[in-house]
């Protein structure tokens, strides 16, 4: 009987644990762990975490060798998303290494890597694992001699005012960012083997990566265009990541600091840092973005039945709902680019859906004269939008030896050919047999 209250006491204590986890009809993550180096990061970046749980999520704070920390229980996980904001650990506490990060994304959860100068080669090889690289000198930071932000000291140039944004209002929203972003960090490039990164925040021409204490002896490895401040990953299993080299982005003095760009005459009572990364916090946390389809249905034009199979040239209709989360709701998703294909080995028919305005989407299309077994496809990706990828078999028919038509328009000229053909043999016989 004790045995029994105990695993009872157990069952209860861990179904608040699995109830807020990640479900299609709830798409926002809920439960995070954030893993830091020392808990003073909690007050001094308040204001983005506050901006989180403010959203409603349930922020848990370990330290990163904490020796009983895990990502997952009884081979379900604790959480939806993991916040790295330990950029000098070596090593990770209780069950959690690389490989158990990795499975934690590749089960389709979020994770957010933020660093500075201090990264270890722990944090580094996450990164790496993610799609970037960070650059290979401990001491190189990102120094910028034109964009850098106006400070009441000159300085070495490594406090970036960055303003290059990747243009998708699905990832930083609808309203323009205003005043630049303040980055003081890392750079890091883009594995050009993976083309699920995105660079979200972008150096300029004129940026580099190098010791800001010591002179160039050689050119710097990262240069330009090439290097990335803060970059997204979107799996495809529709996890998504975030990577920035500047753990102070986050910080409440970014937040609240005034920022004025080198050669620019306008001065912004504050920066665009908390607009910035509360705006991408939603995307990465799936409160924008994310798509879901449902009710897929074919039937033939005029009748509301889905068949089991068609014959060639029927007419079919094809229609499927699709609907993005809001972070509270499922709303109507709209747009002109979504395509079915009508495949067998490859696509017979490709027609683009028409939308009614309200998340439904619809086309007609005459079955191919080529029989054999067919999937209705929906293969739709779109820049910052999950992926959604539909299939349904169904096979086509010929027609059956009675459903020929009797007489076939196109033949008529046959047909008369061999009836004058026979009037005119009888002819030539009568006239032949009775002629002199």
């Amino acid at each position: 009987m004790a045995k029994l209250l105990l695993y009872l006491t157990l069952a209860t204590s861990l179904i608040p644990l699995f109830s807020v986890a990640f479900s299609p009809e709830n798409p926002t993550d809920r439960r995070v762990l954030v893993l830091v180096d020392d808990f003073t990061i909690k007050s001094s970046h308040s204001l983005y975490f506050g901006s989180l749980t403010s959203r409603g999520f349930q922020l848990e704070f370990k330290l990163a060798d904490d020796p009983n920390i895990g990502l997952q229980r009884y081979g379900q996980y604790l959480y939806d998303a993991l916040v790295l904001f330990c950029p000098s650990v070596d090593r990770f506490g209780g069950s959690i290494d690389v490989a158990s990060i990795v499975d934690f994304v590749d089960s389709g959860h979020d994770l957010i890597v933020a660093v500075d100068s201090n990264a270890s080669d722990l944090i580094r090889e996450v990164a790496t694992e993610c799609g970037v690289d960070f650059d290979e000198d401990p001491a190189a930071m990102v120094i910028d001699h034109i964009n850098y932000a106006v400070s009441n000291f000159d300085g070495d140039h490594t406090l970036i005012a960055s303003d290059d944004f990747i243009k998708a209002d699905v990832i930083l929203g609808s309203k323009k960012i205003e005043a630049p972003v303040l980055f003081q960090g890392i750079g890091h490039s883009l594995n050009p083997a993976n083309s699920l990164v995105l660079k979200v925040l972008s150096a300029s021409s004129s940026a580099y990566s190098a010791n800001p204490k010591s002179k160039l002896s050689n050119p710097p490895s990262l240069t330009g265009s090439a290097i990335s401040f803060v970059s997204v990953v979107q799996a495809r299993n529709n996890a998504r990541i975030l990577i920035t080299g500047s753990l102070s982005m986050f910080s409440n003095r970014f937040f609240r600091s005034g920022v004025q760009k080198a050669g620019s005459s306008i001065k912004h009572e504050k920066s665009g840092n908390e607009q910035f990364l509360t705006e991408i916090s939603k995307w990465v946390f799936h409160e924008r973005g994310h798509l879901k389809a449902v009710n897929a249905r074919h039937h033939k034009v005029g009748e509301s039945d889905e068949p089991a199979i068609y014959r060639i040239n029927d007419d079919l209709e094809y229609s499927v709902e699709i609907y993005e989360w809001s972070g509270a709701s499922w709303e109507p998703y709209v747009s002109d680019d979504v395509q079915v294909q009508f495949y067998m080995m490859s696509p017979y028919v490709l027609k683009t859906l028409s939308t009614d305005q309200k998340g439904h989407y619809s086309a007609e299309f005459k079955v191919p004269d080529v029989y054999g077994v067919f999937q209705f496809k929906v293969e739709y990706q779109r820049l910052g939008y999950t992926s959604l990828s539909l299939s349904k078999q169904i096979p086509v028919r010929p027609y059956r030896h009675n459903e020929y038509e009797r007489f076939l328009p196109a033949a008529y000229p046959y047909y008369g050919s061999a009836f004058s053909m026979m009037a005119g043999f009888f002819i030539f016989t009568i006239v032949h047999l009775y002629s002199k």
